[in-house]
């Protein structure tokens, strides 16, 4: 961990991250509150944010992962930060003339250029940081972000409340612009070199056969795909285990997610010191399966203790499987595919809970909570069976030449 620290590069993309994280939770709490207020609480309104945050993942990763392997990935951080920086400016001269709807174009410009900022990072973290500290970085990163799970809605909700929204915006903006003005520090970096000929959609169809011809990377896509099907399936009925199996307020839902946040937190920090030892086919099958039964035990269970245990031990094992999954992709693909692979495979996910969502109403007006459940649980159940097909070249020694970085596909 010492070593981590001493790299340069991993500070600097640490300190960008935290500036961002504040960022990000600031922002979507902000414009949670000023679209309530507006809009009297419409849930319309309400949740054409969620899906203006989470609809751009699924729409331009891939496309953004193309990007960041053809850009510069330095320069694509820093303009990804000015840019949601010039956004917020805008949107701050908008709202002064009355235009409040213009909060909509401000989530969104954040959430399309973090498609390509998100994968720049990735190849960073693949060129500078050794492959033996690799967990270490991802975990640490991730502990960071469930840290933020924590407290971001508070610190979010006591700037809003404080400054109310314009200065709010003005706190953002200063965000956005301080990661970018850190990301300077980065060493010089060029573009990857290309063909003369090379255009975007050939390079899009070179990543889309780059992970076909993976064994590894298909049966992880597929899992991602069943795991976000079943994740999706159950997250809007959260609610429902809280008012209906557990007789409390609906407002008590926070705390569950807390439960969740803080073992993502642990397990992340837990997994930063010991994934990089740890048996990578075997923690993918049993966090799957742990997340697989955990979703059984929460539908059945009417005991608040049992519930918020299972929240909290399914974040520790999000939190490792996260982190060994992210190591993973890092040390199986080449680095001039590492943006169009984590933008092929990451969509899936998100693809598959946008359509668990959307027919988890459905399900659950034609069956019971315990049968939905049960039927996400047998979802995510079966997306553990790919994991044992996983094969996984034994761990290089640290010398080995950062050049036969791609493992046995």
């Amino acid at each position: 961990m010492k070593e981590l620290f001493q790299n340069r590069v991993f500070r600097v993309v640490i300190a960008a991250d935290l500036l961002q994280q504040i960022a990000i939770w600031v922002r979507n709490i902000v414009l949670l509150f000023y679209v309530m207020e507006q809009t009297n609480s419409d849930p319309v309104a309400v949740s054409m944010l969620t899906v203006i945050e989470q609809a751009p993942i699924f729409l331009f990763a891939f496309l953004g992962g193309t990007l960041a392997d053809r850009w510069n990935p330095k320069k694509v951080l820093m303009i990804s930060d000015m840019l949601s920086a010039a956004s917020i400016a805008v949107i701050m001269l908008l709202i002064a003339g009355g235009y409040w709807k213009a909060v909509f174009a401000a989530t969104l410009v954040s959430a399309v250029v973090s498609q390509v900022s998100q994968p720049a990072s990735v190849i960073i973290f693949k060129k500078y940081v050794p492959e033996s500290q690799v967990s270490s970085a991802i975990g640490l990163n991730q502990s960071m972000m469930s840290l933020f799970m924590i407290v971001g809605p508070m610190i979010g909700t006591f700037i809003y409340s404080w400054l109310g929204i314009t200065y709010s915006l003005l706190c953002l903006f200063a965000l956005f612009g301080a990661s970018a003005l850190v990301q300077m520090r980065l060493p010089k970096m060029s573009k990857p070199e290309r063909a003369a000929n090379s255009r975007i959609w050939q390079e899009m169809k070179e990543g889309f056969r780059y992970v076909r011809a993976s064994r590894n990377l298909l049966l992880i896509a597929g899992a991602f795909s069943l795991i976000g099907l079943g994740a999706g399936l159950i997250q809007p009925l959260d609610v429902y285990i809280v008012t209906e199996r557990l007789h409390l307020d609906k407002e008590a839902l926070q705390w569950f997610y807390a439960m969740s946040g803080t073992g993502m937190l642990i397990g992340g920090l837990t997994a930063a010191a010991t994934a990089e030892w740890l048996n990578t086919k075997l923690i993918l099958f049993a966090g799957i399966v742990f997340l697989a039964v955990s979703m059984l035990v929460e539908a059945l269970s009417v005991w608040v203790a049992l519930t918020a245990a299972m929240r909290f031990l399914v974040g520790i094992m999000m939190a490792f499987m996260q982190i060994v999954l992210s190591m993973l992709l890092i040390k199986l693909v080449d680095e001039t595919y590492v943006g169009r692979a984590n933008g092929a495979i990451a969509p899936l996910m998100i693809g598959g809970i946008l359509a668990g969502s959307a027919l988890s109403g459905f399900v659950l007006k034609s069956t019971t909570l315990i049968v939905t459940f049960g039927i996400a649980s047998a979802i995510v159940f079966a997306a553990a069976w790919f994991c044992l097909g996983l094969k996984i070249a034994p761990r290089r020694q640290p010398e080995a030449g950062r050049e036969n970085a791609v493992q046995t596909l």
